[in-house]
């Protein structure tokens, strides 16, 4: 379910819907992004021994479809968080 917070003045989505359009035929939940920030950059959360590139391409297909620039993919099952942080850009 998505819900939409307000943090010291920061608009954050949980569990945003993303619609999905192909071949004039629209699907109104095609994806589920994990966090969005201020409609600008999308968080992608895992927790997986290692991020495979699929998990690189979701993000990617998520930046293309919203139209934003810029994507954090992070994986918590590293000792360190700073470990488990990829940017991912789309069109930069």
């Amino acid at each position: 379910m998505a819900y939409e917070i307000q943090k010291r003045g920061i608009n954050i989505k949980r569990q945003q819907g993303i619609a999905v359009i192909y071949d004039n035929i629209k699907m109104d939940l095609g994806f589920r992004a994990d966090i969005i920030v201020e409609n600008k950059v999308i968080i992608e959360i895992k927790s997986v021994e290692a991020i495979a590139p699929v998990h690189q391409k979701q993000l990617l297909t998520y930046l293309k479809i919203t139209g934003l620039k810029l994507g954090l993919l992070v994986n918590f099952n590293e000792a360190l968080i700073r470990d488990g942080i990829q940017r991912i850009v789309n069109n930069l």
